[in-house]
């Protein structure tokens, strides 16, 4: 009996190494790829030669800090992939047996967003993880966190910062307030659920969320939390 429980073990853990060879092949085929299409540095110099691009300087400190706590605290300790974040969320799928949780870090998802589509696959993730190497080894973190807020949905129609913040408050993104700042970098969680114009009651509720992560993650105060929480578009 202890015989046929180890072979059975041991072929499961061949099954699992060989998906994990093959996955890790084929996302690096697609990384590949991807960069014979178009180089890194033009897919950034098409980015920057937008008419809406925002440079980094341009955004409140506030709103800087709220992408960051909510989308991938630790950003600044990382490589572009973050282990931590990958273990909890392929735990995460396992027990829900889905692929509705990613890791993704910030420049994983700029990776994404420059090169590949929005399909949920595990040789995307991997080809993503291969970009996000590239990334974070040619450009610097502040580099890295422009490119991002100019290449994210936020729903409406709107793919970068300037122009969800023209289109929902009305005012350029060095002018937001507090709440506005915390408003819009919950969003791209999930475009469809926060944009004010489709549910302002989710929009306030993920708001809290993001205010509650610059609490969690030392970006604020207890006090200056609940102070932003409280204010008012």
């Amino acid at each position: 009996m202890r015989k046929i429980i180890y072979v059975f073990l041991s072929a499961v853990l061949f099954l699992i190494a060989a998906a994990i060879i093959t996955v890790t092949v084929m996302g690096y085929q697609m990384f590949a790829r991807a960069l014979e299409n178009i180089s890194l540095d033009n897919a950034v110099k098409e980015i920057r030669e937008q008419e809406s691009f925002t440079a980094l300087g341009e955004l409140p400190d506030t709103y800087t800090d709220a992408i960051i706590a909510a989308e991938d605290h630790r950003f600044f300790s990382h490589n572009g992939i973050d282990p931590i974040s990958i273990a909890r969320a392929a735990w995460h799928n396992l027990i829900s047996g889905s692929l509705a949780e990613g890791g993704s870090t910030i420049t994983q998802q700029l990776a994404k967003n420059m090169f590949f589509t929005q399909e949920k696959s595990f040789v995307r993730k991997a080809a993503e993880a291969f970009m996000a190497i590239r990334i974070e080894s040619e450009y610097s973190k502040e580099e890295i966190l422009e490119l991002y807020v100019n290449t994210i949905y936020f729903g409406d129609g709107y793919y970068c910062v300037k122009d969800a913040c023209v289109g929902y408050f009305g005012k350029l993104p060095k002018d937001m307030n507090d709440y506005e700042c915390t408003m819009l970098a919950g969003i791209p969680n999930a475009p469809s659920a926060y944009a004010p114009t489709e549910n302002i009651g989710l929009a306030r509720e993920r708001q809290r969320q993001v205010v509650e992560c610059m609490v969690k993650f030392g970006f604020i105060s207890e006090d200056e939390g609940e102070e932003i929480a409280e204010g008012a578009i």
